[in-house]
């Protein structure tokens, strides 16, 4: 007879061998509190100028003067409210005709970057034609010029057009298509299935036609980040109206404000505050209102196209 099999013991569970090392779950949670950590940190020190203005914009000259920035207010009663409307007011600030010629230049330079860029963005995507990635990335190369360069050119060819002192420098610039922008829509557009597109074609309907009711309405993300990058941009933009505007009725905000410090700078420092915190509102609020865009722009920039 054949002898019988060994005995076996109990079948135990398989238990992983134990790492030497920490758990990726503790090394994550470190990581994740590192980071927390350096956000904080930076966002206090980029939000420290910002404290001093809006501090010294509810102060009085004379403790503007003295330095005192980082020291609030006592009370609610001790607050200098009032600095608002006196920094606004038409003999020391031309607030609201710099504030209507700022909305209409960056309204115009909205429009005119989302429409240029997008059909450029339209045309790199979705046309084939001989030397498209040439075109393309020749268009990509003119981000490493500085603006320092083209600045004296520009400047001689508006000059030659009579279009000094008005606002067409600052506009039609605007609705030649920047290459940043126009390399997140062609991104973008080349995301699109191509049978969305050919069904259009099968039904008729023409490349203006395609662009217009269909690629359009399916923008919304990239045509919000070229807006808003756009607004900050053009609100923020001293250099420009500075070279090309003359007359003190067509400045814009940022000018009015320049002319504000030199006339009344050493005086009037917390008017000048005032002014600066109301200048630089809708920026904040606008950077609030769109965080997560700012997030998908840099997102956007790495899709493969």
């Amino acid at each position: 007879m054949p002898a019988p099999p060994p005995a076996r013991g109990p079948v135990l569970p398989y238990r992983p061998p134990q790492p030497k090392y920490r758990s990726s779950t503790h090394i994550s949670r470190t990581h994740k509190i590192a980071a927390y950590t350096l956000l904080v940190l930076g966002s206090i020190a980029f939000l420290v100028p910002f404290y001093f203005v809006v501090n010294a914009s509810l102060k009085t000259d004379t403790a503007v003067q003295s330095g005192d920035f980082v020291s609030p207010p006592a009370s609610v009663e001790q607050m200098q409210f009032r600095n608002y409307p006196r920094a606004l007011a038409p003999d020391k600030m031309d607030f609201w005709p710099a504030l209507s010629n700022t909305v209409v230049v960056t309204t115009l330079s909205v429009i005119g970057q989302i429409i240029s860029c997008s059909l450029v963005g339209f045309g790199f995507a979705r046309f084939r034609f001989r030397g498209r990635s040439i075109l393309f990335m020749v268009m990509l190369s003119t981000m490493m010029l500085p603006a320092q360069v083209t600045m004296i050119p520009v400047f001689v060819l508006f000059r030659s057009l009579g279009m000094i002192d008005s606002f067409w420098p600052l506009i039609i610039p605007m609705w030649l298509a920047s290459p940043f922008f126009v390399f997140m829509f062609r991104q973008f557009f080349a995301q699109i299935p191509e049978e969305l597109v050919e069904a259009a074609r099968i039904d008729g309907a023409s490349n203006w036609r395609i662009y217009w009711q269909l690629m359009l309405p399916l923008s919304g993300p990239v045509i919000a980040i070229v807006a808003i990058y756009t607004f900050l941009a053009s609100w923020n933009d001293f250099l420009g109206p500075l070279i090309y505007l003359n007359s003190p009725q067509n400045r814009t905000l940022a000018l009015a404000l320049n002319a504000f410090r030199g006339q009344y700078g050493l005086s009037d420092a917390h008017l000048l505050m005032a002014a600066a915190v109301v200048c630089m509102l809708p920026c904040v609020i606008l950077f609030f209102a769109a965080q997560k865009y700012f997030v998908e722009s840099v997102a956007m920039t790495g899709l493969k196209g």
